[in-house]
């Protein structure tokens, strides 16, 4: 029987905040035009955070009957380790997309916005399709894409426009900001398991790119959110507090540009994944003040 120590594991908790900071900076955004509303932001964050821990097993499911978990570097999974069998961590995936439904249909009823039920649906097809399905398309270097869309553009302004009924200039670009530091997590997640996701045919943009270009690119995308707070501010000048990363960013992407590989690239991840929760959370209370 699987523990629930296991479960949470399997949920990967570390990366939950990709999930939080788009609502907390879209309802940032909402406060700055006055249109805050406590209930759909509850409901927005518990859609995101359903969806995120359903795709986190939607992938270990996924990636675990295709044999491409065997020789993981990165932390375990529950069906390439046997912790957990297939079906079981199919049917939690499907719970958690039936809880993230749910929840976006009580938000789309609060907030009066059908449409967003087709967005609801595209993000659950996306989130399945990553690497479930007869061609994943987390599988051909598309991943960064689709983060950079669901976690950055679509959980923000979803979130702002639900509440506030609009979307500003600024909010597309700290949307922006907050996309770029989930894409850093899944790129440094990606270099960290080139070598094993390259022998098992899983070309994600790390694999496609190689080594050095990838960690290049890597360097690039964790400078972008910086940049982006710098443009919010023009519009909201206390978006800047958001470029304290901007040091620790330069730090870990320039680390990342050394010769560490696979398992020795574990803090690096850990580092980035503080640095982006603290660059959403800077950015949140900026435009918000």
């Amino acid at each position: 029987m699987t523990a629930m120590s296991d479960w949470v594991a399997g949920a990967r908790p570390r990366t939950l905040w990709t999930s939080v900071t788009p609502v907390a900076v879209g309802t940032a955004a909402a406060i700055a035009v006055d249109g805050f509303r406590l209930l759909i932001a509850l409901l927005a964050l518990g859609v995101a955070m359903a969806l995120q821990i359903a795709s986190n097993y939607a992938n270990d499911y996924s990636d675990g009957v295709r044999g491409t978990d065997m020789d993981r570097v990165g932390p375990d999974r529950l069906v390439a380790t046997g912790k957990a069998t297939p079906t079981a961590v199919k049917r939690a995936a499907f719970l958690f997309f039936g809880i993230g439904a749910l929840l976006g249909l009580w938000l789309v009823v609060v907030a009066g916005q059908w449409w967003w039920l087709i967005v609801g649906a595209l993000a659950i097809i996306a989130a399945w399709t990553y690497t479930g399905s007869s061609r994943p398309y987390g599988y051909d270097g598309w991943g960064e894409v689709s983060v950079f869309v669901f976690f950055g553009l679509v959980a923000v302004l979803g979130t702002m426009v639900a509440q506030a009924a609009q979307i500003t200039w600024w909010a597309v670009v700290a949307a922006a900001g907050v996309g770029f530091s989930s894409v850093a997590m899944l790129m440094i997640n990606n270099i960290r398991d080139l070598d094993t996701d390259a022998l098992t045919r899983k070309r994600t943009l790390a694999v496609r790119l190689g080594p050095v270009r990838a960690r290049r690119a890597f360097l690039g995308v964790m400078m972008a959110p910086v940049l982006c707070a710098i443009i919010v501010a023009f519009a909201h000048p206390w978006a800047l507090l958001a470029t304290l990363t901007a040091l620790p960013s330069l730090l870990i992407g320039l680390s990342v540009r050394g010769p560490l590989e696979g398992r020795a690239l574990a803090p690096i991840f850990a580092a980035t994944s503080a640095v982006g929760l603290a660059y959403g959370i800077l950015l949140a209370v900026g435009i918000a003040i």
